[in-house]
């Protein structure tokens, strides 16, 4: 019996983490987990398997405790979805690259259920995993589900034209948006206008990114800072960036969000922006350069850090340097609830976030993530705890799409359901990365809003909560941001 066990022994990540995984050395295991890799290719024989997925290239494992060495049998695909593998477990000793476990050829096991974690049963949770659910009965030899009496579908095709509809009666808002390649000053701009109004995209946060000149790819493969500025070097870049922006408002005839009447009378047919910046690191430390941007370039919404650890605080992707919120980041959010500035801690620690919320008396935005019962080492997704923080400020945490996290725009769906039933459906919101994603996106056009309207009703949310996911919420921020 004690055999039979072990060729079916299931490792928890928890086993991995504290060094229980070593009793398991040369037996056979199964263990499920995601795919990161460091190069582009069809499938893999070689990659690392994480308890999380990796949110971009700059978040590939380092940490030997958080991750397993896989050599697998046949080369495997990677597309987002967690794998279930069997394979000989190996406990390494004095290994060079500093791996602690290897799984040697591993194969696949039938698709796991959806990893949902701990996270409380809904009736919208169950909806959005019963198709899966079904395929893995199917998959492990239960009968196969038998057809409907009825002359309807089981499982009908979203209504996209009924979502269209909702969709022109609300001011729909993106919290995050880098559209029009507003970042990138070397590459032409992009239409922004025409897929705003053909999927009924009324507002955008268009972000400029304030660090891009001292950020890259590093060779162990994480984006970072490789150099520091030199003075003034990033209030000249972010000049340049907030410019562009505007030439795209003026070119494409988009109305810019200055104030919380304008964005509650927004719609897609007239589509707008709100000016917003990825990264404060334009300050150096002047609060005089706020009023500058708030004044010159109608700076509404701040992101206080990005891939660089700056004078505001902490990033995810980095080791903590001022244990969150710096001062100066604390001055920072008080001078944007002074003004009318929406207060961004994407990107910034968990601590960070806990003392911004402490601080701001407004509240707060984290635009652009997704949900993780235990987020690994520099990863971009955030725990429970996290989100708490912010919604607690009356604040919103908008859901970004890249296919690692939501293969496709139903599972994009279920991901915004997943965060409503940790933190109420009052705090969610769509925060899509346009353009600024590392990764393919399950949402890389607006013209697929009224798809993801259609899947969010679908899962069993009603309209008035749908207005609230797609618009309502961040509306709502952004006028008690206003006051």
């Amino acid at each position: 019996m004690r055999r039979a066990i072990l060729r079916r022994m299931l490792l928890r990540w928890d086993d991995v983490a504290s060094g229980r995984a070593d009793n398991a050395h040369g037996h056979m295991v199964e263990i499920i987990g995601w795919m990161a890799v460091a190069d582009v290719a069809e499938a893999h024989s070689y990659f690392l398997l994480t308890p999380e997925p990796m949110c971009c290239i700059g978040c590939l494992p380092g940490d030997p405790r958080h991750c397993i060495e896989v050599f697998s049998a046949v080369p495997l695909r990677s597309d987002g979805e967690p794998l279930h593998l069997r394979g000989k477990l190996a406990r390494l000793t004095d290994d060079p690259a500093g791996w602690l476990y290897q799984l040697r050829d591993a194969v696949t096991v039938a698709p796991p259920l959806p990893m949902l974690g701990p996270a409380r049963l809904t009736r919208r949770s169950m909806i959005a995993i019963g198709t899966s659910l079904a395929l893995a009965s199917c998959t492990n030899g239960a009968p196969a589900p038998q057809a409907p009496t009825s002359a309807a579908p089981a499982n009908p095709e979203p209504n996209t034209d009924a979502a269209r509809q909702m969709l022109q009666a609300v001011a729909t808002v993106d919290a995050h948006s880098h559209a029009g390649h507003v970042f990138d000053i070397k590459r032409p701009v992009g239409d922004v206008s025409a897929p705003m109004r053909d999927g009924g995209m009324a507002v955008i946060c268009l972000a400029i990114v304030a660090d891009t000149p001292v950020t890259r790819i590093l060779p162990d493969r994480r984006i970072a800072a490789f150099r520091n500025p030199a003075p003034g070097e990033l209030y000249a870049w972010s000049g340049t960036e907030f410019r562009r922006a505007h030439e795209i408002v003026r070119e494409q005839k988009l109305g810019v969000i200055e104030d919380a009447g304008a964005l509650k009378a927004a719609r897609s047919d007239n589509p707008s922006v709100v000016i917003a910046a990825e990264g404060a690191d334009f300050l150096d430390r002047s609060l005089n350069r706020l009023d500058e941007a708030y004044e010159l370039y109608k700076l509404r919404h701040l992101q206080l850090t990005h891939y660089r650890v700056n004078d505001l605080g902490d990033i995810q992707t980095e080791p903590p340097v001022h244990g969150g919120l710096t001062d100066f980041g604390a001055e920072v959010i008080r001078g944007c609830n002074a003004r009318g500035i929406v207060v961004d801690v994407a990107h910034g620690t968990y601590d960070l976030v806990k003392r911004a919320a402490s601080v701001t008396t407004k509240p707060l935005v984290l635009s652009h993530t997704s949900l993780s019962e235990k987020p690994s080492a520099r990863s971009r997704l955030i725990s429970p705890d996290h989100a708490m923080a912010v919604a607690g400020t009356g604040g919103v945490i908008g859901i970004w799409p890249p296919v690692w996290a939501f293969k496709t725009i139903p599972a994009y769906a279920a991901g915004m359901a997943r965060m409503a039933d940790v933190v109420g459906v009052d705090h969610v919101a769509l925060g899509t990365d346009m353009l600024g994603l590392t990764t393919a996106s399950a949402f890389d056009t607006y013209r697929s809003l009224p798809a993801l309207a259609a899947a969010l009703l679908q899962i069993g949310f009603n309209a008035e909560e749908i207005a609230k996911l797609l618009g309502g919420n961040y509306a709502r921020v952004f006028d008690a941001s206003m006051a």
